[in-house]
Protein backbone atom coordinates (compact mmCIF):
# COMPACT_ATOMS: atom_id res chain seq x y z
CA UNK A 1 0.00 0.00 0.00
CA UNK A 2 1.31 3.42 -0.95
CA UNK A 3 1.07 6.28 1.48
CA UNK A 4 0.51 9.96 0.75
CA UNK A 5 2.94 12.59 2.01
CA UNK A 6 2.45 16.35 2.29
CA UNK A 7 5.54 18.50 2.91
CA UNK A 8 5.12 21.96 4.43
CA UNK A 9 8.16 24.21 4.70
CA UNK A 10 8.58 27.82 5.74
CA UNK A 11 10.27 30.24 8.13
CA UNK A 12 9.88 30.39 11.90
CA UNK A 13 6.49 31.53 13.15
CA UNK A 14 4.69 31.09 9.82
CA UNK A 15 2.05 28.89 11.45
CA UNK A 16 3.28 25.64 9.94
CA UNK A 17 2.65 23.51 13.03
CA UNK A 18 -0.84 24.86 13.72
CA UNK A 19 -2.01 24.59 10.11
CA UNK A 20 -0.36 21.23 9.45
CA UNK A 21 -1.92 19.78 12.61
CA UNK A 22 -5.39 21.08 11.73
CA UNK A 23 -5.12 19.87 8.14
CA UNK A 24 -3.98 16.42 9.30
CA UNK A 25 -7.02 16.21 11.59
CA UNK A 26 -9.34 17.12 8.72
CA UNK A 27 -7.79 14.59 6.35
CA UNK A 28 -7.17 11.76 8.82
CA UNK A 29 -3.40 11.95 8.26
CA UNK A 30 -0.60 11.64 10.80
CA UNK A 31 0.93 15.00 11.67
CA UNK A 32 4.73 15.02 12.06
CA UNK A 33 6.22 18.16 13.59
CA UNK A 34 9.90 17.80 12.69
CA UNK A 35 10.74 21.03 14.50
CA UNK A 36 9.69 19.35 17.74
CA UNK A 37 12.26 16.62 17.09
CA UNK A 38 15.06 19.17 16.73
CA UNK A 39 13.76 21.08 19.73
CA UNK A 40 14.01 17.91 21.79
CA UNK A 41 17.66 17.45 20.82
CA UNK A 42 18.24 21.13 21.60
CA UNK A 43 16.66 20.72 25.02
CA UNK A 44 18.99 17.80 25.67
CA UNK A 45 21.95 20.03 24.84
CA UNK A 46 20.74 22.88 27.05
CA UNK A 47 20.14 20.55 29.97
CA UNK A 48 23.61 19.08 29.52
CA UNK A 49 25.16 22.55 29.59
CA UNK A 50 26.28 22.17 25.98
CA UNK A 51 26.41 25.03 23.47
CA UNK A 52 23.81 23.98 20.80
CA UNK A 53 25.83 25.48 17.96
CA UNK A 54 29.11 23.78 18.90
CA UNK A 55 29.49 20.59 16.86
CA UNK A 56 32.26 19.16 19.04
CA UNK A 57 30.11 19.51 22.15
CA UNK A 58 26.87 18.30 20.56
CA UNK A 59 28.04 15.17 18.72
CA UNK A 60 28.86 13.13 21.87
CA UNK A 61 25.23 13.59 22.97
CA UNK A 62 23.90 11.72 19.92
CA UNK A 63 25.40 8.36 20.94
CA UNK A 64 23.22 8.05 24.03
CA UNK A 65 20.28 10.12 22.81
CA UNK A 66 16.94 8.71 23.95
CA UNK A 67 14.12 10.49 22.12
CA UNK A 68 10.71 9.09 21.29
CA UNK A 69 7.70 10.37 19.41
CA UNK A 70 4.23 9.12 20.31
CA UNK A 71 0.67 10.12 19.57
CA UNK A 72 -2.13 10.60 22.07
CA UNK A 73 -5.71 9.47 21.56
CA UNK A 74 -6.51 12.89 20.07
CA UNK A 75 -3.69 12.50 17.55
CA UNK A 76 -1.47 15.04 19.31
CA UNK A 77 2.23 14.44 18.82
CA UNK A 78 4.13 14.06 22.07
CA UNK A 79 7.90 14.15 22.45
CA UNK A 80 9.81 12.21 25.08
CA UNK A 81 13.40 12.80 26.19
CA UNK A 82 15.04 10.20 28.40
CA UNK A 83 11.56 8.86 29.18
CA UNK A 84 10.18 12.28 30.18
CA UNK A 85 7.29 13.94 28.36
CA UNK A 86 8.86 17.23 27.17
CA UNK A 87 6.06 18.26 24.80
CA UNK A 88 5.56 21.54 26.66
CA UNK A 89 9.16 22.10 27.76
CA UNK A 90 10.44 22.23 24.17
CA UNK A 91 8.11 25.17 23.44
CA UNK A 92 9.99 27.50 25.77
CA UNK A 93 11.46 30.51 23.99
CA UNK A 94 15.06 29.63 24.85
CA UNK A 95 14.70 26.27 23.12
CA UNK A 96 13.62 27.88 19.83
CA UNK A 97 16.94 29.60 19.18
CA UNK A 98 18.88 26.57 20.37
CA UNK A 99 16.98 24.35 17.91
CA UNK A 100 17.90 26.62 15.01
CA UNK A 101 21.60 26.42 15.92
CA UNK A 102 21.66 22.68 16.53
CA UNK A 103 19.80 21.94 13.28
CA UNK A 104 22.65 23.57 11.32
CA UNK A 105 25.01 20.74 12.37
CA UNK A 106 25.20 18.21 9.48
CA UNK A 107 25.63 15.17 11.72
CA UNK A 108 22.49 16.07 13.70
CA UNK A 109 20.45 16.36 10.49
CA UNK A 110 21.81 13.03 9.20
CA UNK A 111 21.05 11.38 12.54
CA UNK A 112 17.40 12.48 12.44
CA UNK A 113 16.76 12.07 8.70
CA UNK A 114 15.84 8.38 8.76
CA UNK A 115 13.75 8.93 11.90
CA UNK A 116 11.60 11.34 9.90
CA UNK A 117 11.45 9.40 6.64
CA UNK A 118 10.27 6.27 8.40
CA UNK A 119 7.06 8.03 9.41
CA UNK A 120 6.23 8.76 5.75
CA UNK A 121 6.89 5.15 4.75
CA UNK A 122 4.47 3.85 7.37
CA UNK A 123 1.66 6.45 7.39
CA UNK A 124 -0.19 9.09 5.39
CA UNK A 125 1.60 12.15 6.75
CA UNK A 126 1.64 15.91 6.80
CA UNK A 127 5.15 16.86 7.81
CA UNK A 128 6.40 20.38 8.44
CA UNK A 129 9.82 21.89 8.90
CA UNK A 130 12.51 23.81 7.03
CA UNK A 131 13.69 21.28 4.43
CA UNK A 132 10.93 18.68 4.13
CA UNK A 133 10.17 19.23 0.44
CA UNK A 134 13.80 19.74 -0.53
CA UNK A 135 15.66 17.14 1.55
CA UNK A 136 13.58 14.96 3.87
CA UNK A 137 10.75 14.08 1.46
CA UNK A 138 11.84 15.32 -1.98
CA UNK A 139 9.28 12.99 -3.60
CA UNK A 140 6.36 14.22 -1.47
CA UNK A 141 2.99 14.17 -3.24
CA UNK A 142 2.26 17.76 -2.19
CA UNK A 143 4.73 20.52 -1.32
CA UNK A 144 3.71 23.83 0.23
CA UNK A 145 5.93 26.76 1.19
CA UNK A 146 4.11 28.60 3.96
CA UNK A 147 5.17 32.12 4.80
CA UNK A 148 4.06 35.47 6.25
CA UNK A 149 5.61 38.87 6.96
CA UNK A 150 8.14 38.79 9.86
CA UNK A 151 6.17 41.36 11.86
CA UNK A 152 3.01 39.28 11.70
CA UNK A 153 4.90 36.13 12.60
CA UNK A 154 6.30 37.90 15.67
CA UNK A 155 2.82 39.03 16.75
CA UNK A 156 1.45 35.51 16.35
CA UNK A 157 4.35 34.04 18.32
CA UNK A 158 3.85 36.57 21.14
CA UNK A 159 0.16 35.67 21.35
CA UNK A 160 1.01 31.96 21.41
CA UNK A 161 3.45 32.44 24.29
CA UNK A 162 0.96 34.58 26.24
CA UNK A 163 -1.69 31.92 25.84
CA UNK A 164 0.74 29.43 27.41
CA UNK A 165 1.37 31.80 30.31
CA UNK A 166 4.91 32.61 29.18
CA UNK A 167 6.12 36.21 29.16
CA UNK A 168 8.09 37.81 26.35
CA UNK A 169 8.37 41.05 24.39
CA UNK A 170 7.41 41.73 20.78
CA UNK A 171 10.73 43.42 19.91
CA UNK A 172 12.74 40.49 21.28
CA UNK A 173 10.64 37.97 19.38
CA UNK A 174 10.92 39.94 16.13
CA UNK A 175 14.71 40.14 16.49
CA UNK A 176 14.83 36.40 17.15
CA UNK A 177 12.67 35.62 14.10
CA UNK A 178 14.78 37.80 11.81
CA UNK A 179 17.94 36.18 13.17
CA UNK A 180 16.52 32.68 12.69
CA UNK A 181 15.42 33.56 9.15
CA UNK A 182 18.98 34.59 8.34
CA UNK A 183 20.46 31.49 9.99
CA UNK A 184 18.05 29.17 8.19
CA UNK A 185 18.56 30.78 4.78
CA UNK A 186 22.35 30.94 4.90
CA UNK A 187 23.34 27.71 6.62
CA UNK A 188 25.51 25.45 4.48
CA UNK A 189 23.46 22.30 5.08
CA UNK A 190 19.79 22.12 3.97
CA UNK A 191 19.12 25.87 3.90
CA UNK A 192 15.55 27.11 4.01
CA UNK A 193 14.31 27.54 0.45
CA UNK A 194 11.16 26.92 -1.53
CA UNK A 195 11.24 23.70 -3.54
CA UNK A 196 10.81 24.30 -7.27
CA UNK A 197 7.58 22.31 -7.34
CA UNK A 198 6.15 23.76 -4.10
CA UNK A 199 3.09 26.00 -3.95
CA UNK A 200 3.73 29.24 -2.02
CA UNK A 201 1.03 30.16 0.49
CA UNK A 202 1.43 33.61 2.08
CA UNK A 203 -0.90 33.94 5.08
CA UNK A 204 -0.03 37.57 5.91
CA UNK A 205 -3.55 38.71 5.12
CA UNK A 206 -5.41 35.54 6.11
CA UNK A 207 -6.78 34.52 9.49
CA UNK A 208 -6.41 30.98 10.80
CA UNK A 209 -9.55 29.55 9.20
CA UNK A 210 -8.84 31.21 5.86
CA UNK A 211 -5.28 29.90 5.94
CA UNK A 212 -6.50 26.38 6.73
CA UNK A 213 -9.04 26.52 3.91
CA UNK A 214 -6.34 27.66 1.47
CA UNK A 215 -3.97 24.88 2.59
CA UNK A 216 -6.63 22.18 2.28
CA UNK A 217 -7.54 23.48 -1.17
CA UNK A 218 -3.92 23.14 -2.33
CA UNK A 219 -3.67 19.60 -0.95
CA UNK A 220 -6.95 18.46 -2.47
CA UNK A 221 -6.02 19.88 -5.86
CA UNK A 222 -2.85 17.78 -5.87
CA UNK A 223 -4.18 14.46 -4.63
CA UNK A 224 -7.42 12.54 -5.09
CA UNK A 225 -9.32 12.84 -1.82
Amino acid sequence: MGYTSVAIDGPAGAGKSTLARRAAEKLGFLYVDTGAIYRTVALKALRAGVEPGDREQVLPLLAGLDIRMEYGGDGEQKMYLDGEDVTQAIREHRVSGAASRISAIPQVRDFLLEFQRRQAREHNVIMDGRDIGTVVLPQADVKVFLTAAPELRAKRRLLELEQRGQSSEYDAILRDILQRDEQDRTRAISPLRQAEDAVCLDTSHLDLEQSLEALLSIIKEKIDL
